[in-house]
């Protein structure tokens, strides 16, 4: 099977690893964790660059290209450790081209391509654990439409974002709305995250809504699978620059007069690093692929994904701190953030044990089958 990439693809690759290398610097970076953790001039940059339209369907301004296209992308800004997140225009991409009324297309994915809106999905609720089917939100039907009365944790870039997208339960079942920042009944709370990232809890009592589907655990699902997909290419990113970053310090530490990159012993740790890298890299182009793939399908795909991703995301992360001693756990030094990064990841859509459950019922389901 061929696994190069096409010349579009390796075109877009190189668009935005010059814009990190030129406008997205670590300097940068820490001047935006500093005011909070989300800029909007970024934002726009990559709406710029055409990144916020990617996925979106031509006849609607967008680009319409495939989860591969993403990936390619995602690499990239995870190797600039990019806080801006991007990975919600391609969630809301998805869940409305595939859920979404005609009407809610042509007014929100214009808009999305252009990066005119910054639409996040809020469904992490505090007692849901990583449970994407636990949701206490309610909405009730009203003369006008629907209204929302929902709490949401952990917003990417909560405060900030122009709407959301709230699971809530109606009629005994859980299905999708568009509430609108700003009003009324809708209100935030931001905080900066590990990795210096902003969210929010989100709160709406009684909000204006607009219904997106009343199958909202499907498109729940494939919002996890998009982001999960995306989140793993970003950790390959995150992981291939740390693993740089590594050996660069050992070929430049010394003790006893030698570089400590002539260590056997630290050879065979950079070795494994390597190792768990390729490992993840191959489980997030065998992720990436099956995102076309029936839902059942794809779903366990993208927990077996996650599963080496967290595997390798946190050897990585702490075998760098350990080989960089001291220094790598120093706000100053790039390093640690790149680990805080990886570690935040792990446990971002699912940790590793949530999504091993996963695999573990369906080889337990299988098993009965063939029993």
């Amino acid at each position: 099977m061929d696994f190069d990439f096409s010349d579009d693809q390796q075109q877009l690759r190189d668009a935005v690893a010059r814009w990190i290398d030129k406008g997205y610097t670590f300097e940068r970076r820490q001047s935006i964790a500093k005011q909070g953790g989300f800029s909007r001039e970024v934002w726009n940059e990559l709406a710029e660059l055409g990144l916020t339209a990617l996925t979106v369907p031509e006849q609607y301004g967008g680009l319409g290209q495939g989860a591969v296209d993403v990936m390619v992308v995602m690499e990239e800004l995870g190797r600039g450790l990019v806080m801006e997140p991007l990975t919600q225009a391609f969630v809301a991409s998805a869940l409305l081209s595939q859920f979404g009324s005609e009407a809610i297309k042509q007014s929100w994915l214009p808009q999305i391509a252009k990066g005119e809106k910054l639409v996040v999905l809020a469904s992490q609720e505090r007692k849901a654990r990583y449970r994407i089917d636990v949701c206490d939100s309610k909405a009730n039907k009203t003369a006008n439409g629907y209204t929302v009365d929902a709490t949401k944790n952990i917003v990417l870039a909560g405060d900030k974002a122009d709407t959301f997208i709230v699971p809530a339960q109606l009629d005994g079942k859980i299905a999708l709305f568009l509430v609108e920042n700003g009003a009324e009944g809708v209100s935030t709370k931001a905080y900066v995250t590990q990795d210096e990232a902003r969210a929010a809890d989100l709160v709406c009592k009684a909000a204006p809504a607009t219904l997106i589907t009343s199958n909202g655990l499907a498109a729940l699902t494939l919002a996890q699978d998009v982001a999960n997909a995306a989140l793993c290419a970003e950790g390959v990113g995150v992981m291939e620059q740390t693993l740089k970053l590594t050996t660069e310090y050992m070929n430049q530490r010394k003790q006893f007069g030698v570089a400590i990159s002539s260590f056997q012993a630290l050879r065979h740790r950079v070795a494994d690093m390597k190792m768990l890298l390729e490992l993840a890299r191959s489980m997030s182009y065998y992720g990436t692929l099956k995102l076309s793939a029936p839902a059942e399908e794809r779903h366990l795909a993208m927990a077996r994904a996650k599963v080496q991703l967290g595997q390798s995301m946190r050897y990585v992360g702490q075998q760098s701190v350990q080989l960089h001693g001291g220094i790598g756990v120093t706000d100053e030094y790039v390093g640690s953030h790149y680990f805080k990064r990886l570690t935040q990841m792990e446990m971002t859509g699912g940790d590793t044990l949530h999504h091993l459950g996963t695999v573990s019922a369906h080889m337990q389901d299988s098993a009965g089958v063939f029993a």
